[in-house]
């Protein structure tokens, strides 16, 4: 048997016809009561006429009360989805968290989402605060240019949020009148100006709130309108819910992002470890009219540098050696620390290319001083075990060569 509800008519609640009966016919049985005892100690002639007139007098404010509270409830009904909405947002960006590159893709989602569900926000922007010394950039805009936001140069004590709630950026904030709040503005004349030509439409409300992660400011969620007066103390307490939800779904995703990097990234290089190329590997699209090559690079004079000038050495010039990987190849191409003083890259061709560019690496270091490695190089078609193999062998025949 299914069950009856009131979702599927968009009320939170209702009264059956027997709760009508009990509230209606409880007041009315009294009135008879007293009525009939009333009746029984006077004799006035016009007493059923005042009772009629007091049960009309009633049912009419029954109904009355009746329509107040049922639009009561429609108002919480929509008030719940709304609710809903931003939770289900929140919700969806954190189950997808792990599709954007990095965080600022995220933050465009959470703001672009944040402007379609405030139904007077037309525009906005994050803006990231940063806890050491108080600068504010910003990350995201929705209907303002960000190019020119990122031009101003201000801080935390010069934002409306902060003066405000008077330095607490504890609240969410409701901002009528832009032109007087921006005439009180401490900010030169010529971040003003930007403020004003950054929107597409002249800013004329805001909603400004912090958004707190693990007890610091992060950043500010900014929602404008180019109406006057466009945003409620509802609105206000939706945003409230909503940045709430957000910085869930923020420390979410920076916990998440923070485990996929140790489970996938090298802590001192920034290249992928081991596993995650190895995973790759088998994703990897070769390309015939170009060819794959597999090039394993093994550091020649590293345990001397350990030695002779300490470990801290040893790692910067493994550091060093990286970032000359990732200038080459890094972006296209997969490249990682396969080991202790072992890096790999599988690349596409040319191989005269590839070649051109191993020989700018060790020109580099050489300038520099700092390691020197032997390599090997193989052409990979798709077999993994059989071309390691060989470029493993490869690569210390360049090792025997040069001791040699």
């Amino acid at each position: 048997m299914p069950i009856k509800d009131s979702l599927k008519k968009k009320k939170i609640d209702s009264l059956d016809f027997k709760t009508h009966l009990v509230l209606l016919g409880v007041p009315l049985l009294l009135l008879f009561i007293c009525w009939a005892i009333f009746s029984s100690i006077t004799t006035n002639p016009n007493s059923v006429a005042n009772l009629i007139l007091i049960g009309i007098i009633y049912l009419f404010g029954y109904s009355l009360n009746y329509y107040f509270h049922q639009g009561r409830l429609t108002r919480l009904w929509e008030h719940l989805q709304r609710v809903v909405h931003v939770n289900e947002t929140t919700f969806e960006l954190v189950n997808i968290a792990s599709q954007y590159r990095d965080e600022t893709a995220f933050l465009n989602a959470l703001l672009n989402k944040a402007v379609s569900s405030i139904d007077g926000a037309e525009m906005g922007s994050i803006i990231r605060v940063e806890p050491d010394s108080g600068c504010l950039s910003f990350e995201s805009a929705v209907g303002i240019d960000i190019n020119k936001l990122k031009q101003l140069n201000i801080n935390l004590e010069q934002s409306f949020e902060y003066r405000i709630t008077k330095g607490k950026c504890d609240t969410v904030v409701v901002i009528d009148d832009m032109e007087a709040i921006n005439a009180n503005s401490s900010l030169s004349s010529s971040d003003q100006e930007i403020l004003l030509q950054a929107p597409s439409t002249a800013i004329r409300s805001t909603l400004s709130s912090p958004i707190h992660i693990d007890g610091k400011l992060y950043a500010m969620l900014n929602l404008d309108s180019g109406k006057v007066k466009a945003f409620s103390h509802y609105d206000r307490n939706l945003v409230a819910i909503l940045t709430h939800e957000a910085a869930n779904a923020i420390s979410l995703y920076q916990k998440t992002h923070e485990i996929s990097t140790l489970a996938n990234f090298d802590s001192l290089t920034g290249l992928y470890n081991r596993q995650r190329f190895e995973a790759l590997v088998k994703e990897w699209s070769l390309k015939p009219h170009l060819g794959s090559y597999l090039v394993l690079i093994d550091l020649d004079n590293l345990k001397t540098i350990n030695d002779q000038q300490g470990h801290q050495a040893g790692d910067a010039a493994l550091q060093k050696l990286s970032a000359l990987l990732k200038a080459q190849w890094h972006d296209k191409q997969l490249v990682a620390r396969y080991g202790g003083d072992e890096f790999i890259a599988l690349c596409h061709g040319p191989l005269e290319r590839i070649n051109d560019e191993i020989s700018t690496i060790e020109k580099a270091l050489v300038v520099q001083g700092l390691v020197a490695f032997s390599y090997g190089i193989e052409q990979y078609n798709g077999q993994w075990n059989e071309t390691f193999k060989a470029v493993d062998a490869a690569m210390y025949r360049n090792k025997r060569g040069k001791f040699n």
